[in-house]
């Protein structure tokens, strides 16, 4: 039997846990609070403690005798569940140690109560600027020594092969091997990356390669005791080789990008079908879309992001679609694709949620502002964003295997994290992932100063009051990054800029690839950066000479988010490790979180204050923003859960099934 095979059937549940519903969700978030009390973090401290003190004596060991000790936890770690208290604290330290000598660097008490917390399954919340990679890097010592697969997943390409190169020596002195996954090698060079003791890829390249290792298995797949016995008595065929040797543990960085920002978005394995006769359709129905009028021949729904036809627009659809082919002559099929064709027009936006380069569609990632080359809309979406672009037509695709983020990370026995967010959405790490979430202390106190909200009525007067601060907070030689939410955004701030006369150094996502180098000197003297976003969101933004002396980085938010998390993401790039900084956000009414989630009635009586100068006006605009990202934040949680219903229905309902069999 094929090892790969073998390794996927040992270490891949067959079933997820469903969610837990009334009575028992109730139970379950109160355990969810108890399993995340401060009593946890005090038990991990004086572990951690423990594990400093045991230093010196380590400190005058040999390298021959650190070996030598690390060898000797690598064979007791084989079985996990009989490690020790003292054993694990005599490992970790030993770790610590190889650490020091091989990397430079001497990770802090709070880096090794961070390790600690992911070894014991928590997600743990450690503020920009703390050392994650380092940490993840210890905890993926003592995983990979069980060599059962563990995988340490990031946002980006960038990320996993820098923090794979940079914690290599650790892995090589403990005797661990190490791999890494990018979008751009082939199959071989994957499997030896996943045939590592510890593997970094991103969160999209290991669904990936899940899904196709489940395609190649075939309807047996999801059933490992059944592949075994059909292969065994020579019923099953073995398949191609596998890619993973299996799904155990996962180590997530920027947990709330990959398991919240990211959850509901699936994950497709598909095949093109050449239909000549659909590039008309798609065509036919964008110019039937772009001749309708809002109000009138349909309603637009901003919160929902959904459009409904009227029948002033269902008779001009009947009126156009009179020479169709038969597939198309279903009205609930044509209706659905032009209420599809309406939302492209009226949610999907040149330079918000896509570009185009090279005569080509490039979604942009609307949480971090990065372009996604190998993605595609779905339901007939980007084939109607193409034509509207006047572009050629991508076939549509057929779709062989799909899965969610949310779904997948809920596969792994052993789940742990780190991000630099996570109380606020503790109560769904728990409901969802069983992940509890556990704030690690700071090395050195937070000192950055966070300036009052400015709210105006309007977009225009918006950006003059921002373009007014930077000019202002430049003149101090202060560095100052902006972060705004789509390319369009940062477009117009960088074009007012220049009409200012003030140099600067623009991040999106048409820039991609110099995204870590130009956040990297944003704490520069004097320098200006604008980002989509949280582009850059890994990278450390270290204080130029005499920085800290005149403030420290200065962060301007142009829009809040839907979800508090993404805008104390942005404050965090100032004050990192005890450094000096501000932050400071600019609101206008007309922003999209107030569009879509405020009442119109209550956005116009806010607009009318702030207009006149009413007193207590900025307060109550504050909270409506407050109101509003509850509302978002409430709304995104019941889309995930809808999603999550429906990928377990699938699961249960159809499983996967070969290629040649859909």
């Amino acid at each position: 039997m094929n090892a790969s095979t073998l390794q996927i059937a040992v270490w891949t549940p067959t079933r997820v846990p469903p969610l837990t519903r009334g009575l028992d969700a109730l139970v379950d978030r109160c355990i969810g609070y108890w399993q995340r009390r401060s009593a946890r973090l005090h038990q991990l401290r004086n572990t951690a403690e423990e594990v400093i003190r045991l230093a010196p004596q380590l400190r005058i060991c040999s390298d021959a005798v650190l070996r030598e000790r690390l060898t000797g936890y690598r064979e007791q770690f084989r079985r996990p569940d009989r490690v020790s208290e003292p054993v694990l604290r005599e490992a970790l330290a030993a770790v610590r140690e190889a650490a020091t000598r091989t990397i430079g660097l001497e990770p802090f008490p709070e880096q090794i109560l961070g390790a600690l917390a992911l070894y014991r399954g928590f997600l743990a919340e450690m503020a920009t600027g703390e050392g994650k990679t380092l940490t993840a890097g210890l905890a993926a010592v003592l995983f990979g020594w069980t060599r059962r697969p563990c995988h340490v997943v990031t946002v980006n390409d960038y990320l996993a092969e820098r923090d794979a190169a940079w914690m290599r020596p650790l892995f090589e002195f403990c005797g661990v091997t190490s791999g890494c996954v990018l979008s751009t090698m082939d199959a071989a060079a994957r499997r030896r990356a996943y045939a590592c003791d510890v593997t970094y890829t991103t969160s999209k390249e290991v669904v990936a390669d899940f899904l196709r290792d489940r395609l190649a298995l075939g309807a047996a797949g999801s059933h490992p005791a059944r592949l075994w016995l059909a292969q065994l008595v020579g019923t099953q065929p073995h398949p191609a080789p596998c890619v993973q040797r299996g799904l155990h543990t996962a180590i997530v960085d920027e947990a709330d990008s990959v398991l919240i920002d990211e959850a509901v978005t699936p994950l497709i394995i598909s095949a093109s079908t050449n239909t000549p006769a659909e590039e008309e359709i798609y065509r036919r129905a964008w110019a039937v879309a772009a001749s309708l009028q809002p109000g009138r021949h349909y309603r637009v729904d901003p919160r929902h992001r959904d459009v409904e036809l009227l029948p002033p627009g269902r008779a001009a659809l009947e009126e156009a679609w009179e020479t169709v082919p038969r597939y198309w002559r279903s009205p609930w099929r044509r209706e659905q694709l032009l209420r599809q064709a309406l939302v492209a027009r009226e949610f999907f936006h040149r330079n918000v949620q896509y570009v185009v380069q090279d005569r080509q569609v490039i979604l942009v990632d609307e949480f971090t502002g990065r372009l996604m080359p190998h993605r595609r809309w779905r339901a007939g979406l980007h084939q109607l964003i193409e034509a509207r672009e006047g572009l050629p037509l991508t076939p549509p695709d057929q779709t062989l295997a799909r899965l969610s983020f949310q779904r997948f990370f809920r596969l792994y026995r052993h789940l742990c994290g780190m991000t630099g967010t996570a109380q606020e959405a503790a109560a769904e790490f728990w409901h969802v992932y069983r992940l509890p979430v556990l704030v690690i202390p700071r090395h050195r106190p937070c000192i950055r100063e966070q300036w009052p909200d400015c709210v105006f009525p309007d977009t225009e007067s918006k950006w003059r009051a921002v373009v007014e601060e930077i000019g202002r907070v430049h003149a101090t030689g202060r560095p100052v990054l902006v972060g705004t939410r789509s390319v369009a955004a940062s477009e117009e701030l960088a074009r007012r800029l220049r009409e200012a006369g003030l140099e600067f150094n623009l991040l999106n996502a048409t820039r991609h690839r110099e995204e870590a180098a130009i956040v990297a000197q944003a704490g520069q003297p004097g320098r200006i950066t604008i980002a989509t976003n949280m582009a850059g969101r890994g990278t450390d933004i270290k204080l130029g000479p005499g920085v800290a002396a005149l403030g420290g980085l200065h962060v301007i938010a142009t829009e809040k988010h839907e979800s508090p998390r993404i805008d104390r993401q942005l404050y965090g790039r100032a004050g990192r490790q005890g450094d000096p900084g501000s932050a400071r956000a600019f609101l206008s009414l007309e922003d999209e979180l107030f569009r879509r989630f405020l009442p119109g009635s209550l956005r116009r009586a806010l607009t009318h204050m702030l207009r006149h100068w009413v007193p207590g006006s900025e307060r109550a605009a504050a909270a409506a923003c407050v109101l509003a990202q509850h509302r978002a934040a409430r709304e995104a949680y019941r889309q995930r859960l809808r999603v999550l219903r429906h990928d377990t229905w699938l699961d249960e309902s159809l499983s996967f099934v070969p290629p040649e069999r859909l």
